[in-house]
């Protein structure tokens, strides 16, 4: 897959903003800090479409980037440690529930985890849930330029092997700053579009 246009078209606050037509969507989901802003500008070849924020849990919609004029990419709301009321939080997982299990068009949910660390808890409590709702997931395991190739081998082999007690065969290696993974990853999205 080659991205060759790019365009913002809405953020949702609750499900009946979702964009409703045929077009796939693929959404990106990680914990706040992770690089997801990061990861979708390098795949858009652009700095700053998707807002990169010093202050984790800035993204408080899902946002909507229309790729390719064919289908949407949707950047979810960060999870974890957002220095946010509970209550925001509760509402932002019912909004991204609601959306994972509404939404036809969802083709896939790429989830993002500091390939630096094994899986947290959070990663694996959205991880089984997705596998316990028979969701198409991939894993990307940002960062990866910060460690060297054997710890970096290392750290893919240990959450290859809890992904996969959960289900989930694919872990793509990826670094915003060097683009490594980049086409990979792209070649995977596309099987699902």
């Amino acid at each position: 897959m080659k991205i060759t246009s790019v365009n913002f078209v809405k953020s949702a606050a609750k499900l009946s903003q979702i964009p409703t037509d045929d077009r796939a969507q693929i959404a990106f989901a990680g914990r706040s800090n992770v690089g997801k802003s990061s990861l979708m500008n390098a795949l858009f070849n652009r700095k700053k479409l998707v807002l990169v924020s010093a202050t984790p849990g800035k993204t408080r919609l899902l946002n909507f980037f229309l790729v390719n004029d064919r289908h949407y990419f949707v950047d979810l709301p960060g999870y974890g440690y957002a220095k946010v009321p509970k209550k925001m939080q509760e509402n932002w997982q019912r909004l991204v529930e609601g959306y994972f299990l509404n939404t036809e068009q969802l083709r896939c949910v790429v989830v993002l985890i500091d390939i630096r660390h094994d899986l947290q808890k959070s990663d694996l409590q959205l991880l089984q849930w997705l596998a316990a709702h028979e969701m198409d997931t991939v894993v990307v395991g940002t960062k990866a330029d910060k460690l060297s190739g054997q710890k970096l081998t290392v750290q893919l082999a240990r959450n290859r092997e809890k992904l996969a007690e959960i289900g989930i065969a694919t872990l793509v290696p990826f670094s915003a700053i060097t683009g490594a993974g980049k086409i990979e990853l792209l070649k995977v999205l596309e099987a699902y579009l």
